[in-house]
């Protein structure tokens, strides 16, 4: 069994010295220099060194010393260094520090008794401490409260001895004399700490005398008498009644601590509505009056709590949850808005709506740090509420739809899906959102946010003056045609000028302007937009500031969905103009568009010519615009918006599963048998163990123990002096290393150490201390390690011993334990939106070449999903069919919080074979080579 440990120091720089310098340096008289090897000394204790050769020097060279620096190191060393043999017996020498330690009990210096007193309550060994409890007992009425404090928790310590009853008989007693006559708080705290852990009776005999006082107290005082209700409610629930009045008057102390400590423990002892509000009400104050993010995201902690056990009681308290929106910390911002939306109820989604759209005008009007992220969370908040109440959106649809042009893209679409389902979701908003979009659709800056308001423009403009205005707005915002002109200078070349060479395009803007007698009129503007380098300017994420400037500098994509509402805006114009010539002057004109993005494309204008995809859609829509019928106006006008709504509908009804999946999780059921395990014998006694590991978090299963081979690993030969093999626990932050050696020789190993080290983002948290190792047998070692990123890291080390024989260290360097990335990335769900952000910022690729024997598209993509440990975001309906083609968004989150992005993206071939890539994208060039490696192993080797 591992020792106890009192004391850390943070020691990284080795062995410091020989034991030979410390102990010159401890027998010359400079007193800093016995400091200074005091230090060394300590530091070499607490890294596994015994130095057994310096006690009698440090007996006679430190021990008479009366400086305080070098008595402050001797009591640090007396705490950490071994007092008792391997029987547990306490060695004869430690009877040496007696007569010194008495000595410093009745020092006339108070610092002095006060550290020796602090002393003593490390001790644990009884016949060092009995021939100084006199002295303990004089110093309870010391004139210092520094001295009596420490008095009272060495009493404290000694009475909690195995023996330590008979040796102190009358302790409590004394204790609680000296607590009615105490005056400094620090001393009665722990005058009352000791009647509490030793003789609960008589504090709570002491409490419920002075319990109109117990405002006056002091706040460590108060804390332990929380402490003590706690405990006492737990073996006496009948009598929590009596507590609670005095919990429920504490929240009145002026400690925040202490306020926080009341309602975390009404929650534990009473389920009343009336205490759970309190306890809410309470939390929610600390919330405003704090200003520690630490605190406020702890507090938010307890509150989430609250909204889990007790959801009915919280949502009454949401508008005061929301007011830690205040807050400029935007983790706090983000915790406080997702506590808010499971608050919703049909009682307060007005007020919540309210307080969101505040925010959401706050953004505009100040330059906070991280506003634009922050106003992309207020937006995703209104479009969850509006999909849970849709009555609400109509007060804040119009609000948000100012954002379209948001610098921010991210913020921006979510402001334009969020549009896309009110639309679908609400009918009765159609026209009031058409008609907003096409007067802000000039305001949009980003090609995706674009794309996306011209299907909405496409689709659900369905009377003659929406389309009639979509069509308009759409040639406003793409300008003049052609889309570029050749001038001809000279003897009559055509010289053209490259689009590298434009400078500015003026393009000309509509938008309604209020005149002087309160009526209505279009006021038109010349706006100049300046492009940027075609270098810096790539695909669909170009944000330049209209409609032709995008398509100008190579967005054909772009232009494809440009022609695609065209079509279908002129098909729509169909049905609805009865005059047949209007139609064909429409259907002409967007003909003429069509044509011309073409032109660009084909030219040497852009800085890169139309791809096929766009080029081949373009085409589509013009033979669509020349030869229509019933069948494709079907498709056109009836069969996207079909999609679209199966879409929606799939999405709903994924949510709602998972909903009910969550909800009917059971840890037991009713009829399920009660092991009482802990009553059994000591055969059983390794599940208590399991149980520690529940409780610390550790995931553990029923097959852990049969599956515990799997995790263990040889790191010596069998041939080798030493054979040395470990068992690896992960647990999330921490790595545990169970290294067992055997030694194989006749030979006794003295000096054995087992020397560790580690690459990428781990740390040794201590160094393994030094062993002698008889012959033939075995010995376990244990190295803990952190780790802080979800990079592969890679173990290594040697063991290092000493024989009789060979005056020579001996070193046998094991085998690398190299971490499995599996064991800290988890299955996550990420919004498309935020998935296509991140895989286009996120700058690590790894690219893996599809190679395996699974011939099922959909096979082998469950098998990827297992192997990588991922979860697919792609819609199970967007799976469906057999077309020999799949692709796929998966993604995983790290116990770091780092994301994995993967795409999976194949085909089969004619052979039955699929071919294709697997890319992993990460924040992190780690997570991408080791999740890259990871599904490479896996693919292989695979039967069909």
């Amino acid at each position: 069994m591992e020792k106890a440990c009192s004391l850390l120091i943070d020691f990284e720089k080795g062995t410091p010295a020989l034991a030979n310098e410390i102990k010159l340096a401890l027998e010359g008289n400079n007193v800093a220099n016995k400091v200074e090897a005091m230090k060394k000394a300590v530091m070499l204790l607490l890294n596994g060194e015994t130095l057994p050769q310096l006690f009698i020097t440090i007996v006679c060279y430190v021990l008479p010393s009366k400086d305080h620096a070098i008595q402050k190191m001797l009591l640090l060393y007396l705490e950490i260094v071994d007092n008792t043999d391997s029987k547990g017996k306490v060695l004869p020498e430690m009877i040496l520090i007696c007569p010194n330690l008495r000595n410093n009990l009745q020092s006339s210096n108070e610092y002095i008794r006060g550290v020796t007193l602090k002393f003593l309550c490390r001790l644990n060994e009884t016949e060092i401490i009995e021939p100084l409890i006199p002295s303990i007992f004089l110093n309870l009425e010391h004139r210092h409260p520094f001295v009596r404090r420490n008095a009272i928790l060495a009493v404290m310590s000694v009475y909690k001895l195995p023996h330590g009853e008979q040796l102190l008989v009358d302790a409590p007693e004394m204790i609680e004399k000296a607590l009615s006559s105490e005056r400094d708080p620090s001393a009665k705290r722990n005058a009352f700490l000791m009647l509490f852990t030793c003789a609960q009776e008589r504090a709570i005999s002491y409490l419920l005398t002075h319990v109109d006082s117990i405002l006056q107290w002091g706040e460590l005082f108060q804390m332990v008498v929380l402490e003590l209700i706690r405990k006492v409610c737990e073996t006496n629930r009948g009598e929590k009644g009596k507590y609670i009045k005095i919990i429920i008057s504490l929240l009145d102390a002026p400690s925040n601590a202490v306020i926080y400590e009341c309602a975390g423990t009404l929650v534990s002892l009473s389920s009343a509505p009336t205490a759970i509000r309190a306890a809410a009400n309470t939390y929610c104050q600390l919330l405003q009056c704090q200003g520690d993010y630490n605190v406020k995201l702890i507090v938010l902690d307890r509150l989430n709590e609250l909204k889990n056990s007790r959801r009915e009681i919280m949502v009454d308290m949401i508008m005061d949850v929301l007011r830690a929106l205040a807050s400029p910390n935007l983790d706090i911002r983000r915790k406080t808005i997702d506590i808010a939306l499971e608050l919703i109820a049909p009682q307060n989604i007005y007020e919540v709506i309210q307080a969101l759209k505040k925010e959401v005008v706050k953004t505009q009007s100040t330059e906070l740090e991280k506003n634009e992220e922050y106003r992309q969370m207020l937006v995703q908040a209104v479009h969850s509420c509006a999909i849970k109440f849709p009555e609400v959106a109509s007060t804040v649809v119009h609000l948000l739809m100012d954002f379209l042009g948001d610098s921010n893209v991210a913020s921006a679409m979510d402001v334009v899906v969020f549009v896309r389902e009110i639309i679908e979701y609400n009918p009765e908003l159609r026209v009031a959102i058409v008609s907003r979009l096409l007067d802000t659709f000039y305001q949009i800056r980003a090609a995706r946010v674009c794309s996306c308001a011209l299907w909405i423009i496409g689709e659900y403009c369905l009377s003659l003056s929406e389309v009639e205005s979509g069509l308009a707005t759409i040639k406003q915002c793409l300008g003049d045609l052609p889309f570029f002109t050749v001038n001809k200078e000279g003897d009559g070349a055509d010289t053209s000028k490259p689009l590298q060479q434009v400078n500015s395009i003026t393009v000309t803007y509509r938008r309604p302007a209020i005149l002087a007698d309160g009526t209505y009129a279009t006021q038109s503007a010349a706006s100049e937009t300046f492009l940027s380098p075609p270098t810096l300017v790539q695909g669909s994420s170009t944000s330049c500031g209209s409609l032709r400037s995008l398509i100008l500098i190579g967005d054909f994509f772009l232009g494809a969905v440009v022609a695609c509402t065209l079509a279908k805006l002129i098909l729509r114009l169909e049905e609805v103009q009865p005059s047949k010539p209007e139609v064909n002057k429409a259907s002409s004109q967007a003909l003429l568009i069509m044509v011309s993005m073409l032109q660009l494309g084909q030219s040497s204008f852009p800085p890169h010519p139309i791809d096929n995809d766009s080029y081949d859609r373009i085409v589509l829509c013009i033979r669509v615009l020349c030869n229509t019928g019933d069948m494709i106006r079907k498709i056109w006008l009836q069969s996207c918006r079909g999609s679209f709504v199966k879409m929606l509908a799939d999405k709903q009804f994924r949510e709602t599963e998972d909903i009910k999946a969550k909800a009917q999780i059971s840890h037991a059921q009713a009829d399920d048998l009660i092991d009482f395990y802990h009553l059994k014998g000591r055969k059983v006694s390794p599940r208590i163990g399991r149980d520690l590991k529940h409780a610390t978090g550790e995931v553990t299963g029923d097959g852990d123990d049969a599956n515990k081979l799997n995790h263990i690993l040889q790191l010596t030969g069998f041939s080798d002096p030493v054979y040395a093999e470990a068992y690896v626990t992960v647990h999330r932050y921490d790595i545990a290393l169970d290294v067992t050696v055997i030694n194989h020789t006749k030979e006794t190993l003295q000096n054995f150490c087992l020397e560790l080290a580690t690459m990428g983002d781990l740390k040794l948290v201590e160094r393994p201390q030094n062993y002698t190792l008889a012959p033939e047998s075995s010995k376990q070692i244990r190295g803990n390690i952190k780790v802080s990123s979800a990079e592969t890291g890679v173990i290594f080390g040697n063991i290092v011993y000493e024989t009789s024989n060979v005056m020579e260290r001996t070193v046998v360097v094991l085998n690398d334990i190299h971490l499995d990335i599996m064991d800290y990335i988890s299955p996550a769900a990420c919004a498309d939106v935020a998935f296509r952000t991140m895989w286009a910022e996120f700058e690590w690729e790894n690219k893996v070449a599809v190679n395996t024997a699974i011939q099922d598209e959909k096979e082998f993509l469950n098998h990827i999903i297992k192997s990588t440990n991922t979860k697919c975001l792609t819609a199970p309906s967007a799976l469906d069919g057999d077309c020999g083609f799949l692709t796929a968004n998966l993604y995983a989150k790290s116990v770091f919080g780092e994301d994995a992005l993967v795409n999976v993206s194949f085909e089969k071939q004619i052979d039955g074979k699929l071919s294709g890539h697997i890319k992993i994208r990460s924040k992190n060039r780690g997570i991408a080579l080791s999740l890259g490696d990871k599904v490479t192993l896996k693919q292989k080797g695979v039967a069909v």
